[in-house]
């Protein structure tokens, strides 16, 4: 009996623990859907028909200068994917990933900046879930087109595998992101969902549930963008 004790005991105080360990991950999380939805509120914002194709998304809230060398940056947010196996279910779980390396002083002055990113293949995905990704090198990349379509986008960017975008004091603009790198954030996964995971396990495969702090993320999306639109045939 003193033991059954002591051990409700000890798992009473293990839970506090536990989520006060995961608190960080879990803001990072909600911060990622209030920054997607400001943005997706812009009037000419992200055009609809390319969110509409998109298999992913990588939100990066308030990426900032950092140690990384003049110009160096470093930001922490959200990779999130439609479900199923060619990416036409509802949008599921989120995966914490990590920018690095990226130099914004000269375009967007140095201040804190978000970042979205449109994944527009299952190539793109997969690369981006399956090891650290170059983007310009081991995924082509291109700043994205504003307004409320993507009619007279260049041929570039619409073959382009990541379309990015950036808000700075209020500005939203598409952005090169060539020749940062970005990578999922094992260790915050891990604390997030108590459990050691990779992308693919979270996004793709479905061994967890999403957490509580990503419903608004998970809702927005699926009442923005709730079918694929893609050609079906890119979706093989």
């Amino acid at each position: 009996m003193k033991m059954l004790t002591a051990l409700i005991l000890a798992c009473a105080m293990a839970l506090p623990a536990f989520a006060a360990d995961n608190e960080k991950e879990a803001d990072r999380v909600k911060e990622s859907g209030q920054v997607l939805k400001e943005i997706l509120d812009i009037p000419d914002d992200i055009p609809q028909d390319l969110l509409d194709k998109a298999e992913c998304l990588v939100v990066l809230p308030s990426v900032k200068k950092g140690a990384f060398g003049i110009g160096g940056s470093f930001g922490r947010g959200v990779m999130i994917c439609r479900s199923g196996e060619h990416f036409t279910g509802p949008w599921g779980a989120p995966a914490l990933y990590a920018l690095e390396g990226i130099s914004i002083g000269f375009q967007l002055g140095g201040q804190a900046t978000d970042f979205v990113l449109l994944v527009m293949n299952p190539q793109g995905a997969k690369s981006l879930l399956s090891s650290k990704v170059k983007l310009g090198a081991d995924a082509s990349a291109a700043a994205g087109p504003k307004g409320r379509t993507a009619e007279g986008a260049t041929d570039v960017v619409m073959k382009a595998e990541i379309l990015s975008y950036s808000r700075n004091k209020g500005l939203f603009a598409g952005v090169s992101l060539e020749g940062s790198t970005l990578r999922s954030d094992g260790s915050a996964n891990e604390k997030l969902y108590g459990q050691k995971l990779s992308a693919q396990d979270i996004i793709r495969d479905g061994k967890v549930k999403p957490t509580a702090s990503a419903a608004e993320l998970i809702s927005l999306l699926n009442k923005k963008t709730p079918k694929n639109l893609s050609d079906p045939k890119s979706l093989e």
